[in-house]
């Protein structure tokens, strides 16, 4: 399972810093660049419903080796489109087979996290992390030394392939999404598992710290937690997406930093997130999910606060890495309640809460853009704040009913 966390976030990251190199061999404008940009996240929320559906009927191990497989190789595609419309066909595959991974690589690591009975979903949200600053420095390096972009994606991501192929036999073969196969039942159950195993075959209970959801027969109230649920998940993307798309700007525009200063805003950020997640497995395990996701939402908006309220470069770096450790643990918490909700099909509830934090990313940078032109970029980052206030306030959806 960690290599199929790490291969989409190698891919992403050497694409992210070789996207240069392939705007100026095809000769695009910043705004042109942008629009063909949004082709990924649009390929990336037409699948998340369609990939629901195929691993209703195949299980959810076939369409992530294809996934891992697919979002290895398409981005060889961006190296060598010899125009603008290749490029976004590209890019829209890229989403497509990247949503199909995203939702079958979380339904399998609910499956594992039954498995050996204990919390894993940000320790593996975390590889992905690791994994995407680990494709931005390699991109980095081919740049660097002056090899063109399409020998550095074939270079990278034909062994990416290869690390997806070879990691598929450890993957759970599971049926309709609902067992797990002969790979976890062979492991020995441990204490959490016998006590907390009911009616779902065996190995498969929830793990400690993680929300189980309420029970299949209660249909009313497990859609009303995946409402909520898609709900905090669209509060906390926006914020990530705002991170993304508006953190440098802010300290370029707003107080005047230098450009090497203003990129040490998202350094921060990603390096918090991608350590926040490495513990959150064990904090959710010692605290519970609904508490470890209360004081995540506090502290991103109190991160928030600091860096729009601080007046210095230095302060709003420092505010933006606490914005990132606070929304590291939030999203990957609540994929791995979802995948409990309806315990026969996990990737029905990550999708519908998966598709919405999508949204919300997509729709981030665009929202605070619109608000930073009518009332200026400060007031606007205040919104993400007062969001993941909203993330505090919702966290009790995690907590399991008694």
């Amino acid at each position: 399972m960690v290599a199929y966390f790490a291969v989409p976030g190698v891919a992403n990251g050497v694409w992210l810093a070789r996207i240069p190199a392939v705007k100026e061999g095809l000769h695009l404008s910043d705004g042109v660049l942008g629009v063909a940009l949004l082709a990924a996240p649009a390929g990336l929320v037409v699948a998340v419903p369609i990939a629901s559906r195929i691993m209703h009927r195949a299980g959810s191990r076939r369409p992530t080796i294809a996934g891992g497989i697919c979002a290895a190789l398409i981005p060889i595609a961006f190296g060598f489109a010899p125009s603008l419309a290749a490029l976004m066909a590209a890019l829209f595959g890229f989403g497509l087979t990247g949503g199909l991974l995203d939702i079958g690589m979380n339904s399998q690591a609910v499956l594992v996290e039954r498995a050996v009975g204990r919390p894993l979903m940000t320790s593996f949200h975390a590889c992905f992390s690791s994994g995407a600053l680990a494709g931005a420095l390699l991109g980095g390096a081919f740049a660097w030394a002056g090899i063109g972009a399409a020998v550095n994606f074939t270079v990278v991501d034909i062994p990416l392939a290869g690390v997806a192929v070879l990691a598929s036999r450890w993957l759970i073969d599971d049926k309709d999404g609902n067992e797990a196969g002969p790979t976890a039942l062979a492991r020995p159950a441990g204490p959490a598992q016998r006590d907390g195993n009911r009616g779902s075959g065996p190995g498969l209970a929830p793990p400690p710290g993680r929300a189980a959801g309420p029970p299949d027969r209660d249909r009313p109230a497990a859609g009303l937690a995946l409402v909520l649920m898609a709900v905090l998940a669209t509060c906390s993307l926006l914020g990530e997406g705002a991170a993304d798309g508006w953190s440098a700007v802010y300290l370029r525009d707003n107080l005047a930093a230098s450009a090497g200063l203003a990129a040490l805003t998202y350094a921060g950020f990603s390096v918090a997130m991608a350590l926040g997640r490495l513990s959150g497995d064990k904090l959710a395990a010692h605290f519970g999910a609904g508490r470890l996701m209360r004081c995540c939402g506090l502290t991103a908006a109190l991160g928030l606060a600091l860096a729009l309220l601080s007046g210095s470069p230095a302060g709003a770096i420092a505010g933006f890495t606490v914005f990132g450790a606070g929304l590291s643990c939030t999203f990957p918490l609540l994929l791995s309640a979802a995948g409990n909700v309806n315990r026969d099909r996990p990737s029905h509830g990550i999708a519908r809460v998966a598709g919405s934090g999508y949204v919300g990313m997509l729709a981030g940078p665009v929202l605070i853009g619109g608000l930073a032109s009518a009332f200026g970029l400060q007031r606007a980052l205040v919104v993400p704040a007062l969001l993941a206030l909203v993330v505090a306030a919702g966290a009790g959806v995690l907590t399991p009913r008694r």
